[in-house]
């Protein structure tokens, strides 16, 4: 096993030990979740949002989400901070639509939120504090045509559904189906390992 794979193999496995101490109602291990991620989730939710008082909110509603539906994480299915992102996603899509705050998302600059720009690597001081994930993400995003791009960015980051995503690109809804599906088979192989 190479250096890096077990300091990430170190890191989830913490997260798993907290995660199970959660799921046996212990407190302070929800505060050690909370203290660990909630600068980025709250940048997560922010950047969908763009209302400081809407984020906190919704990122107080995630950690009472991750209290209250612990049971629900499988480790088969993602590593913890993976689960912990995609129901910070979705928390903050919710409450972008629940607001009437469609029209604004369009303003939402999706590169900052996943640091996904081009010449991330090439600034000394944005590579080092990425995380390997996150570079291997970006990386594989990168890679997609920029068709594929574009709808995934709108669908996942910015909440759009796949009839929505066919309005705002003025193309047909299987078009959009098949350009997604291309793009998330592509992303699963390469990301594979990281699933």
């Amino acid at each position: 096993m190479s250096k890096t794979s077990y300091i990430n193999y170190l890191d989830i496995s913490g997260e798993l030990i907290l995660l199970k101490k959660i799921s046996e109602k212990d407190e302070s291990a929800l505060s050690e979740l909370y203290d660990r991620h909630s600068k980025y989730l709250y940048t997560i939710i922010y950047f969908i949002l763009r209302d400081e008082a809407e984020a906190e909110d919704t990122l107080q509603e995630v950690f009472l989400q991750i209290w209250e539906k612990i049971n629900s994480y499988d480790e088969n299915f993602g590593n913890p901070l993976a689960w912990i992102t995609r129901i910070t996603r979705n928390k903050a899509i919710d409450r972008l639509r629940s607001k009437g705050f469609k029209n604004r998302s369009s303003e939402i600059d999706i590169e900052r939120v996943f640091d996904l720009s081009s010449d991330s690597t090439s600034n000394p001081e944005k590579a080092t504090s990425m995380t390997q994930e996150q570079h291997e993400i970006s990386n594989a995003l990168q890679t997609l045509n920029q068709n594929q791009r574009d709808l995934i960015e709108f669908a996942y980051f910015r909440g759009y559904s796949q009839s929505e995503l066919a309005e705002q690109f003025n193309i047909p809804l299987g078009t959009v189906k098949t350009r997604m599906r291309a793009a998330m088979i592509s992303l699963r192989e390469k990301l594979k390992h990281l699933i």
